[in-house]
């Protein structure tokens, strides 16, 4: 279990990672898990660290209290995907998907091993 405490401004903020999850409490209120998609932490020498929180639904989160509050939404993944669908080779792609040892025979396999093969070249692999 890794943990982090960062003192910000007036604001004692302690994130407890274990595993995938987190457990983030602000002033010793802890944080709904649900209420925040991402977080990161920052600080420059000479400042203040900042953390600042991905909200995941503005509508149920409420917060009260005075901080230096930075409120983001993380990028819109449509053009990213959009660069990398376009750089792909159909007939490498269809090559690929139907050489994968995990096509099945059913209806939607091939459109399955191809988006399969896709999001494994996306990672990398």
């Amino acid at each position: 279990m890794d943990q982090t405490n960062v003192t910000a401004a007036a604001r004692r903020v302690v994130i407890t990672t274990r595993g995938a999850g987190v457990d983030i409490d602000i002033d010793g209120k802890r944080i709904e898990p649900n209420a925040v998609k991402a977080y990161s932490v920052s600080h420059l020498a000479g400042e203040h660290p900042e953390v600042l929180l991905h909200v995941a639904d503005r509508n149920d989160v409420q917060w009260s209290g005075t901080a230096r509050v930075a409120v983001t939404d993380l990028p819109d993944p449509g053009p990213a995907a959009a660069v990398f669908l376009d750089a792909i080779d159909p007939e490498a792609l269809e090559r690929a998907a139907l050489a994968r040892p995990d096509l099945g025979t059913e209806p939607g396999s091939l459109t399955k091993a191809m988006l399969t093969q896709l999001g494994e070249w996306a990672r990398g692999l």
